[in-house]
């Protein structure tokens, strides 16, 4: 089974280095100084219980590695769009393409079933670039739990979790999803498929939707958003127009808003993907985290004025320090 990682960072590395570290045939597509310290000096992986170095195979070419049995993308939503041509090498005749990718997925509405299959999402895949370059059946689905980060070139230090929850668009538990899971499940790292992923994907929205936007506007960390009178009512109320939404497509979910807010304020002085991504002056994931579920509102005919707010806010926020649009 060949496996390729397409985005080593922080979540693709701790991944790639646990597979390597299982013996499996895996590579990872990086670049810049990541990628120069991986082929140079393997790729360390610092764990609460210690830290260990592999060799691993790495490259900025996909044409290198071939075809692959899985390609897992661990990239920021809006850089897979732009990569679609570059993926192709790797793509064969019985290529699996697991989106391991935050927010609302382009695929979301292939083998959804009722008058909204095969609905396309502009938010998320501008141009339907995804859904015709690497095509809605090749695509397993994937939501991604680790927290992890890349404190120096070629070094990620591994900060919680483990769980990368795998689904079929239809429900199925597919030979490919259980062979993907119980390669994973080789390599230490916990992969249930499951019948019921779109449920999964907006339990991880609902607060990346909400404290995501939110922090990058106050640059207030999870403990205080969360428990702030003022911030948390805004979150509040993204979530519950968030919710009423994802309930028209047929989401069921298994907690209640406040006790999302409360698992938010447990992780204590975090400072959220998007807050870190405007401080370090990378782009932002504003479309696949909350102008995905404003799209999605239009399409059930769902008011989100909430959301509408936050999002005019932050895409502004965005474009004044060049990171947005």
């Amino acid at each position: 089974m060949k496996i390729c990682v397409f985005g080593a960072g922080a979540i693709g590395g701790y991944m790639g280095v646990k597979l390597a570290q299982a013996g499996a045939d895996v590579s990872l597509v990086a670049r810049g100084p990541h990628l120069a310290a991986m082929q140079e000096n393997g790729l360390r992986l610092i764990e609460e219980d210690g830290d260990s170095t592999v060799a691993v195979t790495a490259s900025d070419d996909p044409a290198a590695l071939g075809v692959q049995d899985y390609v897992i993308v661990t990239l920021k939503a809006h850089s897979v769009p732009g990569v679609v041509e570059r993926m192709q090498p790797l793509i064969g005749p019985d290529t699996t393409i697991v989106s391991g990718v935050n927010g609302v997925p382009w695929w979301y509405f292939h083998k959804i079933g009722g008058p909204l299959e095969g609905t396309r999402l502009e938010s998320v895949d501008p141009g339907n670039r995804q859904w015709d370059g690497f095509g809605p059946d090749r695509v397993l689905g994937c939501v991604v739990y680790p927290a992890a980060e890349v404190t120096s070139p070629g070094v990620i230090k591994h900060i919680e979790g483990n769980r990368f929850s795998l689904g079929e668009p239809d429900g199925s538990k597919s030979d490919r999803a259980q062979a993907l899971s119980q390669a994973l499940g080789a390599a230490g790292l916990k992969a249930p498929v499951r019948p019921r992923l779109r449920d999964e994907i907006w339990v991880k929205l609902w607060g990346n939707l909400s404290f995501n936007p939110i922090s990058a506007l106050t640059h207030a960390t999870l403990d205080v958003l969360c428990t702030d009178p003022g911030t948390r009512a805004v979150a509040r109320g993204m979530m519950v127009e968030a919710q009423a939404v994802a309930e028209k497509l047929g989401v069921k979910f298994p907690i209640d808003v406040d006790r999302r807010i409360e698992g938010g304020a447990a992780v204590g002085a975090h400072r959220t993907s998007m807050l870190q991504d405007l401080d370090m002056g990378r782009p932002m994931e504003i479309d696949a985290l909350v102008g995905s579920v404003q799209e999605l509102g239009r399409i059930t005919d769902t008011p989100t004025p909430t959301i509408d707010t936050v999002l005019a806010l932050i895409q502004l926020r965005g474009r004044v320090a060049g990171l947005y649009g």
